[in-house]
């Protein structure tokens, strides 16, 4: 099994909804991204996908996400745009970019600091 692993980065401000502390008050971060994925199989030149393909799918996705209040955005109306719930978005996205490639998305972690992180990681099942 191969695993390649790309970073990237967008800066967006939210607000926990329901929390009691600080991070209740709208405020930003720089938020990290860093998604890995998996395959069996590497292609006629010995790849199993170009970095740049999975770099430009991570980076059209966070520009949804890039300078804006992640509270308004369509999948965090209802839900709180928590580094949780944002690694969830993320590898769901890029899940369905990547489908009918010949990799799958195995993880994204998102940090809110550099000592502060959560990840969404595929069911083995």
């Amino acid at each position: 099994m191969f695993e390649l692993t790309v970073r990237d980065e967008f800066s967006a401000a939210h607000q926990l909804r329901g929390y009691e502390g600080a991070c209740e008050k709208l405020h930003g971060h720089n938020w990290r991204v860093e998604v890995a994925v998996r395959g069996e199989r590497l292609n006629e030149i010995g790849i199993l996908l170009d970095f740049k393909e999975l770099k430009a799918h991570l980076r059209e996705i966070l520009s949804e996400l890039d300078h804006r209040n992640l509270n308004e955005h369509p999948a965090f109306l209802q839900k709180n745009p928590s580094s949780e719930n944002l690694a969830r978005y993320i590898f769901e996205r890029l899940s369905e970019r990547l489908s009918g490639s010949p990799v799958r998305v195995y993880r994204v972690t998102v940090c809110e600091t550099e000592r502060s992180c959560a990840s969404w990681i595929a069911d083995e099942a």
